[in-house]
């Protein structure tokens, strides 16, 4: 092969390593976002169905405050199998991407450098205890329209506000 070839597909690879990196690290980054939700029914029959939506969602309630007139959950969120073995795959193509790189550069280590691709497991691990973990959910009621609409401020992880809108019909407000 071309000598210019092998440094620059290494590099390439290198890059390409590099971005996997924080892609696994961000599968467990928290996406908790506030956002403002309108209900079409009026707030003593929202927050009845609010109640019983995060109750079947594994929450509890962990604090009212009555005066701001604010509730707040918490619950476990489970970590996904299919993503960690996902993750788990991607990294073991990285690792014998660069294996195999390494190995047409160093082809006296070859046989070591293959043993990379045992290391990515640890990215599935990583995301398993990372990802689980108890997350807070906290809802106001904010006024109610005189056509008898509710609006709510919540902050909740960003997946949990889209099922929460489908589960329970509600419109975001843009801000």
């Amino acid at each position: 092969m071309d000598n210019a070839v092998l440094p620059s597909t290494f590099f390439l690879t290198l890059l390409l390593m590099i971005g996997l990196f924080f892609f696994i690290r961000a599968s467990v980054k928290d996406r908790t976002q506030r956002v403002r939700l309108i209900s079409e029914q009026p707030e003593d029959l929202l927050l009845p169905q609010l109640k019983q939506y995060f109750a079947q969602r594994a929450y509890q309630v962990t604090h009212i405050d009555g005066e701001q007139n604010q509730v707040t959950l918490e619950g476990f969120v489970k970590p996904s199998l299919p993503l960690a073995v996902f993750l788990a795959a991607l990294a073991a193509t990285g690792m014998l991407c660069l294996a195999l790189v390494l190995a047409i550069l160093l082809p006296e280590w070859t046989s070591i450098l293959m043993g990379l691709v045992l290391l990515s497991p640890a990215a599935g691990l990583f995301y398993w205890q990372k990802a689980g973990r108890v997350e807070q959910v906290s809802f106001k009621v904010e006024e109610t329209t005189p056509a008898g609409q509710s609006a709510i401020s919540v902050t909740a992880h960003r997946d949990e506000l889209a099922e929460l809108c489908r589960g329970l019909n509600l419109k975001q407000v843009e801000e």
